[in-house]
């Protein structure tokens, strides 16, 4: 303020929610105005250049002259409040207590904050200094924002009709109401040897013993659900979103005809981990949020959604083949593990054209073009993203299960079989017979909510999942 001529400032700053605000915390002049001091060059930079133009300002100009209103408005005060300064301190975009709309903008800001050079002055231009007269109605030049905050959809681009499916073949499912699509691929019906031998490298008593199973046909999604799809379920369906997780499975059960459904609640913290939206996996939902994507799509498009049996999940990701993975190779030669790791590196010539894992992804999800498809046509069936199964997990379930069983699933049990390993995983873990299973209590250890979230997991961030759609009976036999 010694510097500063600007009138009313410090009036404007003490009625602001930087100061007035439930934490207690006062925030200060230098907190918003300058880069954050950790950005130690960028910060003592910006300082000199402010402190030098004050300076010359009060030896040169008289204060008098100034436009004030016009500096108050966005396009003067973004340049005066580094981006970088909002996100130290707000980390957490998705707070409790947050709105919908609050949500959603904050979603579209995510997803365009690069190609629109969004900041976050563009929406919160009252935060820093008190505005009686704005409001986030008034928030202008922002494509894609409406006047409450909330994505902008151009309705006359969505989707008017599903897609009809006359014939047993692969289609492209349209979602009425929204913009997104999914490629589905059909799975012909078959019979394939379930699980690992004993002298499979790295196998696990879990994965035995090998037993015959017939699965019948079934459309698979060729690529895991995007978030692309996932924030067009949330931005249709969010709500207080309390309905009981049971009464979701039950409907999923049961014919089409459910009426209302409840989306999830707003996501605490970054749900993609600042690795980007679009076509990337969407992860960190938790199995009851990806059956209620399935009731939903099912709804939307008068077809039934639905997450793959482990054995549907295995006979797709084999593709006809009875080898650890679906392509050539051993799986000792691409783990890491084992004596001669300390003094050879593992092998990556075939397996990172195929799959996301410890080895290749920059310990992040990537996008489904990175890798090439298995035989039927399926794009990251290993590595990448765990992905939820419709069965529980049971240890034994192989071994009582009769051989030659026709679509099996395991109905009984605490957690959820998970597929497929993901972009963490060692070579042995991405096997088509490895089997693993959530872990509910831990994968929520540090949610802060009481009850705890149905919605999103706080402690695991490679979960995800992929639909299977089932086919007219008609059309599948033909």
């Amino acid at each position: 303020m010694i510097c500063h001529v600007h009138p009313h400032v410090e009036d404007s700053w003490k009625l602001s929610t930087h100061v007035n605000n439930g934490s207690g915390v006062t925030v200060n002049c230098v907190d918003c105005h300058l880069p954050p001091k950790d950005h130690t060059w960028t910060h003592y930079k910006a300082k000199a250049k402010l402190g030098i133009k004050d300076l010359w300002g009060y030896l040169t100009k008289d204060s008098a002259d100034f436009k004030w209103d016009q500096k108050s408005e966005l396009e003067y005060a973004v340049k005066y409040i580094p981006n970088e300064s909002c996100v130290k301190c707000h980390q957490n975009l998705f707070p409790q207590g947050i709105t919908d709309d609050g949500v959603t903008a904050h979603l579209y800001y995510e997803e365009n904050e690069k190609k629109l050079n969004l900041q976050c002055i563009s929406c919160h231009l009252d935060a820093g200094h008190h505005n009686p007269n704005y409001s986030h109605s008034k928030m202008t030049g922002i494509p894609g924002l409406s006047t409450s905050g909330a994505t902008a959809v151009d309705t006359s681009l969505c989707y008017k009709e599903p897609t009809p499916v006359t014939a047993f073949a692969d289609f492209t499912e349209k979602v009425p109401g929204t913009m997104i699509s999914l490629n589905m691929v059909a799975i012909p019906g078959g019979t394939f040897k379930m699980g690992s031998p004993d002298k499979e490298p790295f196998h696990k008593t879990d994965e035995g013993p090998v037993h015959e199973v017939k699965v019948s046909p079934f459309f698979m999604a060729e690529v895991e659900t995007t978030w692309d799809q996932y924030w067009a379920f949330y931005r249709q369906t969010m709500s207080e979103g309390r309905t009981p997780p049971d009464v979701v499975y039950e409907n999923n059960l049961k014919a089409m005809g459910v009426d209302g459904i409840s989306g999830p609640t707003p996501p605490f913290g970054i749900p993609d981990q600042g690795w980007g939206g679009g076509n990337r996996p969407a992860i960190t939902m938790t199995h009851y949020a990806a059956e209620v994507f399935c009731q939903w799509l099912s709804q939307k498009t008068g077809k039934k959604y639905r997450l793959p049996t482990e054995a549907e999940w295995e006979y797709a990701a084999r593709g006809g083949t009875e080898t650890p993975y679906f392509f050539a190779g051993n799986p000792k030669d691409f783990s890491n593990d084992g004596f001669w790791r300390k003094l050879f590196e593992a092998k990556t010539d075939s397996i990172s054209a195929y799959v996301i894992y410890v080895n290749d992804s920059e310990n992040r999800t990537q996008e489904p073009e990175k890798v090439l498809p298995n035989r039927f046509g399926l794009k990251n069936m290993l590595g990448n993203v765990m992905e939820y199964c419709a069965d529980k997990y049971n240890e034994k379930a192989y071994s009582e299960r009769s051989s030659g069983v026709t679509d099996p699933i395991v109905i009984q049990g605490d957690e959820w079989v998970v597929r497929g390993g993901y972009y963490a995983s060692d070579a042995a873990d991405v096997r088509s017979a490895a089997r693993g299973h959530t872990r509910h209590d831990a994968w929520l250890k540090t949610d802060p909510q009481q009850p705890k979230s149905i919605w999103w997991y706080s402690d695991i961030k490679g979960i995800g999942f992929r639909v299977v759609c089932e086919p007219d009976p008609a059309i599948a036999t033909k």
